[in-house]
Formats: C-alpha cells, sequence, structure tokens
C-alpha cells in the first residue's frame, strides 16, 4: 500500500487531501479548495447592484478601484517592506487555489473518490471536467446537497465580480506574471506563491454552473453506513464524523486488509451525528487526518487535571461486555459541547451589546452547524432582552440550505431525531420564519429585502474570505460604525481579510470554534481502535508516542509517499463443500509442504475470494504435471548422465533476460541448453526427443502435481 499527503489543509476552511494506492486502486480522499488564499484579491467597489443600500448610507473608507492600478504598481516597484494597506492587493477576477500541483495530474490513473464534507467537494468540479477522468465518486447524500448547494453559492458570487469587471482580457491573468508577482509584498507573495515557490501552478478559474452540475451527477450518493463495493474487491462504508451534518470518516476493507481514515471529528456534537469511532475498530490500519488541532492553542503537555487521563492501559478491555464503555465515560463524558454552548452565549452578549447601541451584526460564519446554532441563540437572547431586531440570512442558496436541514434525520444527533419523531421542526430557524423573526432573501438587491430593510439588524452571509458576496457590501457599509459588529472564525487572517475596509471604527470578535479532536483526546481513541499501523501528521504531536505501543507508526507530511507492508501475506480463499472432499494431497520434497490440485471456477465478490465447481464435466484423459521449485543442477547432471546425455554447468551469459541464472550446456548427444531462472526453466534443443528427455529427467527431480 502506498500513501501520499497532497496538501496540509489548515482549520475547518481548507481539509487536507491525500491519494492512496491500494490493491492496485488509486483513491483520491476528498478534494478541497482553499478558498483563505482569495485574501491577496481585494473585493471591487460596489456597483449598481449594492447601490440601492448602501447609496443612503455609505461608510465604506478608503476602498480603491481598478483605476487605481497604475498608482498601486509605482507604489509597489518600491520594494520597501511595511505595513500592507488596500493597495497592494491585486484589483483582478479572483483565481482559486487548488490542490497543489493538481494541473500536472494524469486524472485517468485515479479510480475513486472519496469526499468526507463539503469542504472537501468544492474542488472537484476542476477534476470532473478534465478529459480522461473516469473515476467512481462516493459521497454521503448530505454532502452531497451541500457540497452543490456551496459550489452554486460560490459561481454565483463569483459571478457579480465578473460582471463588474466586464469582458474576459484574457485567459491568463496579467498578476500570475513574474515581473507581477516579485513586486508583491512578501507576504502576498507567499500566499500566491507558497512558501518554497511551488503553489503558482496550483491556481486555476473558477468553473461554471454546468460544471458543477456534471460533477453532481457522476458522484454516487451514500446513505448513513452503507455498504457500497468497488470493482468486487473494495468495501467501502461511511460513518458520522461528527463535525457536520453530512459529515463523514470513511473505512476501506479488501483482501489485505482494512483501512480506517478518519478525517476532523466531533465525539459529542450539537447538531450532527456524534463521531462513530466504534464503527471504525477491526481496521487494521489507521489513517489519521484531523488538521485541525494545528490552529489550535491546546497545550498537550499542561492542564491534566481537568483534561482526560492519557495512561490508563485500555489495550485488557477487549472483551464484549464493556465494548469499550471505560474509555467512552472518561473521554466522551468530558464536555466538549459545554464549552461551545458557552461561546455561542458570550457572542450571543456581544450582538445584543451591539444592536441597543443602534448597530449592526455582520456575521460570515461559514459553519452550517454554528450557523444554525446561533440562529436558535440570538433570536433567544433578543427575546429575553426584549429587543424586536430583524434577522436577514442573505444567500443566493439560504432558503435551500434551511430547508433541507429539516429532512436528513439520519444525519442529526439524537435530540433533533427526537424531535422529528414528536412532529416537531428539527431547528429553530423555522419557528423564527413563521413568526416573522428572521427573513431569507436570494440576494442584497432583491426587492423584498430593501422593502423590508431595517437598522439596526443582524445578518447572516457569505463569504467568510471578505472578497465576495454580500458580506462585502455589508462590510462596505458599516465598517465606519464603532457601533456594528464583525463576527470572524479564528482560522482566517484577519488582518489581510480587513485590509481593503481600513480604518475600520467596527468591532471585530473573532472566534474559534471546535473542529475536530483535541489532542488529549488522541490517544485513548487510538487504543480503542486497536490499529496495526497508524499514519500520523508530522506536524501533529503525537502523545505518548514515546510509550511502546501495539502498533506501527508512519508520520507522513505534504509531497511525501510513504510505502506501507501489506499486514496480510496470504489471500484468503473460500473452497466450496464439494470441491474440499477431492482434496489429493501431496507431500512436497523441498520444505514441509502439501499440495492438492483443484479445477473449479473463482469468483471474486465483494471483497472475497471463492471457489467453486464449475460447469465444465471432468476429463478422463491425465493431464499434465504442474512442478514446483527449481531443479538442483548437480542432481540434474547425474540423472541426465543416466539416460546417456552429457553436460556441463556453466553461469549464464550477462543481459537483461538472463540476469541470476545457470545453465546446463549439453553436447551429447546432440547440442541442447538448460537455463534456469528464478521462475522458469527453459529448454532449448535441436531434437525434439532430446527435449522429452530433458523434460522427464527435470520431472524426476521435482516435485509436480
Amino acid at each position: 500500500m502506498k500513501f501520499t499527503c497532497l496538501s496540509k489543509g489548515g482549520g475547518y476552511h481548507f481539509p487536507p487531501c491525500h491519494i492512496l494506492d491500494i490493491c492496485g486502486f488509486r483513491i483520491l480522499l476528498d478534494c478541497p479548495l482553499d478558498l483563505s488564499a482569495l485574501t491577496i484579491f481585494s473585493p471591487i467597489p460596489s456597483a449598481s447592484k449594492a447601490s440601492s443600500i448602501d447609496k443612503e448610507n455609505p461608510k465604506c473608507l478608503n476602498c480603491s478601484g481598478p483605476s487605481d492600478r497604475e498608482e498601486s504598481l509605482v507604489r509597489k516597484r518600491q520594494k520597501v517592506e511595511r505595513p500592507l494597506d488596500a493597495d497592494d492587493l491585486i484589483y483582478a477576477e479572483p483565481w482559486y487555489k487548488t490542490v497543489r500541483n493538481m494541473h500536472l495530474w494524469n486524472t485517468s490513473f485515479i479510480d475513486v473518490v472519496l469526499i468526507s464534507s463539503p469542504m472537501g467537494m468544492l474542488g472537484l468540479p476542476f477534476l470532473t471536467r478534465t478529459n480522461g477522468f473516469s473515476a467512481k465518486i462516493y459521497v454521503t447524500e448530505a454532502t452531497a446537497r451541500l457540497g452543490q448547494l456551496m459550489m452554486d453559492d460560490l459561481v454565483s458570487m463569483h459571478m457579480e465580480i465578473r460582471q463588474l469587471l466586464g469582458p474576459e482580457e484574457s485567459s491568463f491573468p496579467s498578476w500570475m506574471k513574474w515581473e507581477e508577482l516579485k513586486l508583491l509584498p512578501s507576504s502576498l507573495r507567499d500566499v500566491a506563491l507558497g512558501k518554497d515557490g511551488g503553489e503558482l501552478g496550483s491556481w486555476m478559474p473558477l468553473y461554471s454552473a454546468a460544471d458543477v452540475k456534471g460533477c453532481v451527477q457522476k458522484a454516487q450518493r451514500l446513505k448513513y453506513a452503507e455498504e457500497t463495493c468497488y470493482n468486487s474487491t473494495l468495501i467501502i462504508k461511511a460513518f458520522s464524523s461528527g463535525l457536520e451534518i453530512g459529515t463523514c470518516n470513511w473505512t476501506i476493507n479488501g483482501p489485505k486488509g482494512g483501512i480506517a481514515f478518519i478525517s476532523s471529528s466531533i465525539f459529542d456534537s450539537a447538531h450532527a451525528m456524534n463521531f462513530d469511532y466504534l464503527a471504525l475498530r477491526g481496521n487494521d490500519t489507521v489513517i489519521y487526518s484531523d488538521f485541525s488541532s494545528l490552529d489550535g492553542t491546546e497545550d498537550i503537555e499542561s492542564d491534566h487535571n481537568n483534561l482526560v487521563p492519557t495512561t490508563h492501559d485500555f489495550s485488557s478491555r477487549k472483551n464484549e461486555e464493556n465494548d469499550g464503555q471505560d474509555w467512552a465515560e472518561s473521554v466522551l463524558h468530558v464536555d466538549d459541547n459545554l464549552e461551545e454552548m458557552q461561546k455561542l452565549t458570550f457572542l450571543s452578549s456581544h450582538v445584543i451589546d451591539s444592536v441597543k447601541a443602534g448597530g449592526s451584526v455582520l456575521i460570515p460564519v461559514s459553519r452550517l452547524g454554528i450557523v444554525l446554532q446561533l440562529l436558535e441563540q440570538i433570536s433567544a437572547s433578543l427575546d429575553v432582552s426584549g429587543l424586536k431586531v430583524p434577522i436577514y440570512v442573505v444567500s443566493s442558496v439560504g432558503e435551500e440550505l434551511l430547508a433541507f436541514t429539516n429532512i436528513i434525520p439520519e444525519w442529526l444527533c439524537k435530540p433533533q431525531q427526537e424531535k422529528m419523531f414528536s412532529g416537531q421542526p428539527l431547528f429553530g430557524h423555522v419557528e423564527l420564519i413563521n413568526e416573522g423573526k428572521l427573513h431569507v432573501f436570494p440576494a442584497i438587491h432583491s426587492p423584498k429585502l430593501l422593502m423590508n430593510w431595517q437598522e439596526p439588524c443582524i445578518v447572516f452571509s457569505p463569504h467568510w474570505s471578505l472578497r465576495l458576496g454580500p458580506s462585502v457590501h455589508f462590510l462596505q457599509r458599516w465598517c465606519g460604525d464603532q457601533n456594528s459588529l464583525l463576527i470572524l472564525e479564528n482560522e482566517l487572517d484577519v488582518e489581510l481579510a480587513l485590509l481593503p475596509f481600513k480604518p475600520m471604527a467596527m468591532k471585530v470578535l473573532r472566534c474559534s470554534f471546535l473542529s475536530g479532536i483535541r489532542l488529549l483526546k488522541v490517544q485513548p481513541l487510538l487504543n480503542v481502535l486497536q490499529p496495526k499501523v497508524l499514519l500520523f501528521p508530522k506536524d501533529l504531536k503525537l502523545i505518548n508516542s514515546s510509550k511502546s505501543t501495539a502498533f506501527s507508526i508512519f508520520q507522513y507530511c505534504p509531497d511525501e509517499t510513504l510505502c506501507i507492508p501489506s499486514l496480510k501475506d496470504k489471500t484468503e480463499l473460500e473452497i466450496a463443500t464439494d470441491l474440499a472432499c477431492h482434496f489429493d494431497w501431496r507431500k512436497l520434497k523441498q520444505g514441509d509442504i502439501s499440495i492438492a490440485r483443484l479445477k473449479g471456477e473463482l469468483f471474486r465478490e465483494r471483497g472475497k475470494q471463492r471457489l467453486i465447481s464449475g460447469k465444465v464435466q471432468e476429463s478422463l484423459e491425465i493431464r499434465p504435471l504442474v512442478h514446483w521449485g527449481l531443479p538442483d543442477l548437480d542432481r540434474l547432471l547425474t540423472v541426465l548422465s543416466s539416460r546417456g546425455i552429457k553436460g556441463t554447468v556453466r553461469k549464464a551469459s550477462s543481459g537483461y533476460e538472463s540476469e541470476n541464472s545457470t545453465a546446463i550446456l549439453v553436447t551429447d548427444p546432440s547440442e541442447a541448453l538448460i537455463e534456469v531462472k528464478e521462475t522458469s526453466t527453459v529448454i532449448t534443443a535441436t531434437s525434439e526427443n532430446l527435449a522429452s528427455v530433458i523434460f522427464e529427467a527435470i520431472g524426476s527431480i521435482l516435485d509436480g502435481i
């Protein structure tokens, strides 16, 4: 098995990408799109579409347009490292950073694509639109739908910028020329080129709506824990990771063992089905791909009193009775959800403070689960405070997105499922819409929004990069209002993201929500899963890694291929009973091995191999012997001599075909050559009779069946 990490990922926005070679099949795990890289572009100043709101009270300061490019380039050519300003950004149609070196791939070599989350699906159209792509795509039903909505929304937001810029100048943007790139400030140049300068080829123009439709049509959608079989060899299943609705971890089982792929996961989710870690047990290999801790500040060396102990010996707890319950009590009962609820309460209090002061609130948070919880928490806080402030969701797919969350119960947590059985709406936004507290509009220029518009207000809208979509227009409107509030996720480079809107009077609140497995829970998890081989990122510190473990650890990093030894030297074969009754065992001379010969039909189905009785009737004629092993040359010379054949042993002549081989040169009664190789013995003779005698002599000293 071979394993390659194609991208490291970072936080929730940019999940990693891997490629796995197992049983001769190449499997691509996730195909993300690094949308945080859009920060090197500047949002184009709003035109007529947004003017209906912005012209009433324009508060956008220091926003430059395309006409300032010449002056900007002059300033860049000064080559003086100084604090960045808006003129340092690139004013052009945004391009998008995909997986490193994707443009160099031969997509026809990819057999299977497994998508773990909607974010991991955003780069998929770049693959599916290429010539030669024929891989089978597997994705959960919920991820497929949510991913499609996210891609449709991205295309819609991009089209707005495309319309403002006018006709496309060239298929190759001027900012990608080296003479322009080298003039960028070092921080922007690192984003554009990567630290080693090798990521420029990762930038691509965005796909179209037709590409999205074609991509989704090629995907096979799976229900929760539904089993599917690829090429009658690999059994593939998806189990909940708990991060978001529809996000999953994968198990891949084949003739050479089982593999569990662990992406960013949450043990106890407030909205999605919890991390189903027990379903991952029994696999030989675990690929740990949760990079969320790279952006966290968790100290795994201290504060052990408040966290999970990691010194327990779980290896002795394998019986079916406790079924991992001891571990569940020590790990799952540490309520991470309580900390998340405290964060939501904290955010809601700041939202209330802002609207009380007459300011508005902009929330371009990307995670669906967080948005659903914030809607409920903020509306409850408004009710308690007695404030009547409208909440707006402005997104081209907002209505469909909220509606979809009420029809996917199998991917929701138990409390939400219980609401369904009792006939209640699964989430609170349904009641908020019915009561007129929540308003959903497809665009900022929607006539209904303009008629309903009221300030102060609370707005949920994309895009979190602050370079696309409605959030740009709202931020241009409120950036100079000291009473207004902007809530951002911590993974975003805030200084770079807010650069076009400075100086900022608007308050900015950064938040970091749990987006993966805490490091202190990794070791107990692995002790429960009990793999034989663990693939673990080098950038993450594996706690207790210095202690002896029951499994081998392979650490991986981007652009490095690991060869993992096969855990099964032999392949299992099921043999039909009627065939097994006809075994005629023969003891081999070489080694302690018995061998039998059978005739039947070999079937490979759902990762298993079976031999059953064939329909062809047994022939009465004697079948030729199948020989086993290499002939002993000294013994062969003796047997040949007894049959009147003389020869001498010599080393075979050098050459590709003759490497690692020896030969017997026969001179009497006529010329012949017996060449003995590692995998075969070749007889070359001038006489057919002589060849038959030599063949019989070799057969007499070898085992045959």
